[in-house]
């Protein structure tokens, strides 16, 4: 298809009036309208709105009654193709907390629906999110505490092999870590990130050493920032390398935290993510989240003993926030939600930015950060 009068935003470009075509699921060209091929097939005139590149989450569990953990094709197809409206073109399925039969049980069902379905036209599994099991019990959030294990080669290695080596991101507390366990993630090119850990500044300094370079859902489920104690919040801000999540739903972080993190961070550190679980585009209710019930009142997701359980927000709705309350550029909107992604899952040969060659991933939104087109590898998912 031929996208006709956006305003492109690509890599270290704008195009203000400008064309975008798409073939074989990529991008083949774009440029100025004055330059804009004689075209048969479809056209779409976007009428002077952005055209991003697709937003990418490496964070969530679950949308529209699914979830990473449900173990089946339909789960993932329901997530696939619902994740669209909200501009996310592709993702990471992540896990839970759970016994290692059940894990083993969803890594298994998402290698399978990645190899056999999840064809153009539905947002793209990448990989695997494992969160969980290498946990720590102090900063337990919505994970259940029962099944928390020690984070050691030897489990991971299984998992690993069980996910065919499609687990791109692990979530574990580095201060309960075998020795040599973020070493061991590095050498496989898996991210480590630090999440519902209890680690001091020193640990997390130690780990970076050792390849750690993310952290999860930065601010929840960790040691704050602390004047005579600093903590995994303090090594955030301290240091570049660390990536730093964040759900920006208004209910995670108070805007004025964003802010400051936005301002300490800047653009090129921070990757906006959604944490959601099955209840997200679902009416309030009880849901399930790893065998916990999960109440959803408007925006918030809470346990019976009123701990966040995720989030049911969208990738546009933390987006248009981050926008609102930091007063970024659509440019550096770009880079937390699609282009940091994909650099740091090491699929920016082919996601998160508009290139030539790359995957035809495209959001187009107003200013307001309204989903108005997804394209995901060259086909339509979603038209408002």
């Amino acid at each position: 298809m031929l996208l006709t009068h956006g305003k492109i935003y690509l890599e270290n470009e704008i195009i203000e009036d400008g064309y975008l075509l798409i073939e074989d699921e990529q991008i083949a060209s774009f440029g100025l309208m004055e330059f804009a091929p004689e075209y048969s097939g479809e056209v779409i005139d976007l009428k002077g709105q952005n055209v991003l590149p697709g937003f990418i989450d490496q964070h969530i569990h679950g949308a529209n009654g699914a979830d990473s953990m449900d173990a089946t094709s339909e789960a993932y197809h329901t997530m696939a193709t619902f994740l669209p409206r909200e501009g996310t073109t592709s993702f990471l399925a992540t896990t839970m907390t759970q016994a290692p039969k059940a894990i083993n049980a969803a890594l298994g069902a998402i290698v399978d629906y990645m190899e056999t379905s999840n064809p153009a036209g539905e947002a793209e599994i990448l990989g695997i999110h494992l969160e969980g099991p290498f946990i720590s019990e102090k900063h337990i959030g919505a994970q259940n505490p029962e099944f928390v294990a020690k984070p050691e080669i030897k489990t991971f290695a299984d998992y690993y092999e069980t996910a065919k080596g499609n687990i791109h991101l692990v979530t574990y507390a580095p201060e309960e870590a075998e020795c040599g366990f973020t070493n061991y993630l590095r050498s496989l090119k898996v991210v480590p990130s630090a999440g519902h850990t209890d680690a001091s500044f020193q640990v997390v300094e130690d780990h970076l050493k050792e390849g750690l370079n993310n952290l999860t859902h930065f601010h929840n489920a960790m040691t704050p920032h602390h004047h005579r104690n600093p903590g995994v919040v303090t090594a955030g801000f301290y240091f570049e390398q660390l990536k730093a999540e964040m759900i920006v739903d208004g209910i995670h972080l108070h805007p004025d935290v964003v802010r400051t993190t936005y301002k300490i961070k800047g653009a090129d550190n921070i990757i906006l993510i959604t944490d959601a679980m099955r209840a997200k585009g679902l009416a309030d209710g009880t849901y399930d989240l790893g065998g916990q019930a999960v109440h959803k009142v408007g925006k918030e997701a809470r346990l019976e003993n009123g701990a966040l359980a995720g989030s049911v927000a969208e990738m546009n709705f933390v987006a248009h926030n981050m926008k609102a309350w930091t007063g970024c550029s659509f440019v550096d909107l770009a880079k937390m939600a699609s282009q940091n992604t994909a650099k740091q899952l090491g699929f920016f040969d082919r996601k998160g930015s508009l290139a030539v060659g790359k995957d035809a991933d495209i959001v187009v939104v107003n200013d307001d950060v309204d989903v108005l087109l997804t394209v995901c590898r060259g086909k339509i998912a979603f038209q408002n």
